[in-house]
């Protein structure tokens, strides 16, 4: 797409690159625009069955780019909403991309770049990868990261991290459901692959039936209407030709037509 983000499609797998290593690949306007509209192309690509987020580099992401932040200094109230509204859509279209999003981080991801770790369905790390919120060093809050990381990490966890700012390992990353995966670098790549494969397995219409219903639970009391909701959502997807295809497929011992 730039030379700040590469998006490649190879068969059902669209793999998307930070590509500005020279910076730790932190955003600017521009690289938050192209992930933005990156992520709602793809999403809407029937080819695309999965999606790679990841990285050159020695780092994941640094989050916000300090040159385009300081330069908010000089902007007005509306301008500087615009610019926070740009990042807070970057991160949306990457949630609500109906495909499954496989995030490998390989080094480094601090600020936003954690929060791209949380949006992700699914995040591989490696065991020198790290992380932080450190936006309260520079006088700031990780405001537009916070409802991910809350709902990746809870509330306790978010306490520690976004209040003191400290860098913490991909071990605790794991421990506390940032990442789901924790490999060697030199089995990063491996651990990817083996993901894409599970996800390419499911029925892609199921897959993104599935990631709306999390969020419906997620917003949803227990109760009657959750309860009305789940029962309607579980018996049209068995109605479904998918539905229907993938059951087919179990009883006849052979892969569903999804399944290449």
């Amino acid at each position: 797409m730039t030379e700040a983000l590469h998006v490649k499609i190879s068969g059902a797998v669209a793999t998307v690159t930070l590509n500005r290593p020279d910076l730790h690949n932190a955003f600017d306007a521009q690289l938050a625009g192209n992930l933005t509209q990156a992520f709602q192309k793809l999403g809407v690509a029937e080819a695309v069955r999965a999606v790679v987020l990841e990285a050159r580099g020695s780092s994941f992401c640094a989050g916000i780019d300090i040159g385009w932040l300081s330069r908010s200094a000089s902007q007005d109230a509306a301008e500087n909403q615009r610019d926070a509204m740009m990042l807070a859509m970057m991160l949306d279209a990457i949630d609500r991309c109906p495909k499954p999003v496989i995030a490998v981080v390989q080094g480094a991801a601090l600020g936003g770049g954690a929060g791209l770790v949380a949006v992700a369905d699914i995040a591989i790390a490696a065991e020198e990868a790290s992380f932080a919120l450190t936006e309260v060093r520079l006088g700031l809050a990780p405001s537009i990261v916070a409802p991910y990381l809350y709902l990746a990490i809870g509330a306790r966890a978010c306490r520690r991290y976004m209040v003191s700012g400290e860098r913490f390992d991909a071990r605790e990353a794991l421990r506390t459901g940032l990442v789901h995966a924790v490999v060697a670098s030199d089995k990063l790549a491996a651990a990817r692959d083996h993901m894409v494969e599970a996800c390419l397995k499911g029925g892609p219409k199921a897959q993104a039936a599935t990631k709306e219903m999390i969020r419906v639970v997620d917003d949803s009391p227990m109760g009657p209407d959750l309860m009305r909701y789940t029962a309607s959502h579980f018996s049209d997807l068995r109605a479904s030709e998918e539905g229907r295809e993938g059951l087919a497929a179990f009883f006849d011992k052979r892969r569903p037509k999804w399944g290449g």
